[in-house]
Parts: structure tokens; sequence; C-alpha cells
């Protein structure tokens, strides 16, 4: 059961793990393709949760935004594959952080091709959210062996 195991995790990591080895490889100086994908998503996020909330949100820059998801995607994913509870709990992060504004379908109309290929893109991130979420409520579930107490001998006189 333990190598299934092992192999299941490198097989969910090499999702996140195959993601930020790209990004990463497309950077720049920039931020790549990733930066100006995620530009207008993200100024759109921080004008809405702005309006939302009455918060002013800090201006980032979107390349420091990028670097910070293939940070997350690679060390989360390299920690999850050696059965880490860190690197789920980054991967976590990552998709809580990255998944509203990414597949952002709530801006779209119903009728419109690109609310259904968000919708679904966002579901299927939702799947792996909920996932990482079952991996660490069994993980944490599990009871951690306790040591074996050794008998004492009693005395013989």
């Amino acid at each position: 059961m333990g190598f299934v195991s092992f192999a299941g995790r490198v097989l969910f990591a090499s999702v996140f793990l195959l993601s930020a080895y790209q990004e990463f490889n497309e950077f720049g100086t920039d931020g790549g393709p990733a930066a100006k994908a995620l530009k207008p998503k993200f100024n759109l996020f921080t004008k809405r949760l702005a309006t939302t909330l009455g918060v002013v949100v800090p201006h980032i820059d979107i390349s420091h935004v990028v670097a910070g998801t293939v940070a997350l995607k690679g060390i989360g994913g390299l920690l999850f594959i050696f059965s880490s509870s860190l690197g789920a709990y980054l991967l976590v992060l990552y998709l809580a952080f990255i998944t509203p504004i990414v597949y952002d379908f709530y801006n779209y109309d119903v009728e419109k091709a690109e609310f259904g290929q968000l919708f679904i893109k966002f579901t299927q991130n939702l799947a792996l959210f909920g996932s990482l979420l079952f991996y660490l409520g069994m993980k944490n579930s599990i009871p951690k062996r306790q040591p074996k107490k050794k008998a004492t001998k009693s005395k013989t006189n």
C-alpha cells in the first residue's frame, strides 16, 4: 500500500509541478505569459474586492504574484510527494488564492462560451482543493504510533 500511496501523490503533485516548471521557464523579466494572462483578471478581482469590501487593495506587481504562485506550486508539490502536510497546506493556499481570480466565471453571462469553460475549470480546481482537504483530514485523523512501553521486570531477591 505504501508504493500505491506514493505513486498517487506523485501523480497528483505532477499537475502542480509541471505547471510550476513551465511558468518558471517562461518567467523572463516581466513574469512571462502567465503574468500577461493574469494581470487583467487580477486587476478586475482587486477592483471588485475594493468596491465590495470598501478596502483599498495595495498595488502588487503581477510578476511577484506569478513568482509566488510558482513557488507555492513547486515547493508544495515536492513536499506533498513526500507526504508532508506542509506541502498540502501550500497547495491549498495556492488553490484558495488563484482559483477565484483566474477562473472568474461570475464575470460572464451564462449564455457566453467563456462562462462554461471557466466554470468547468473552476469546479476542477474545487475538486483538487477538496481532495487536498480530504488528504489533510485523513492524515490528521490517523493516530500516531505510540512507542511500546517496556514492561518493568520485577526484582527477585
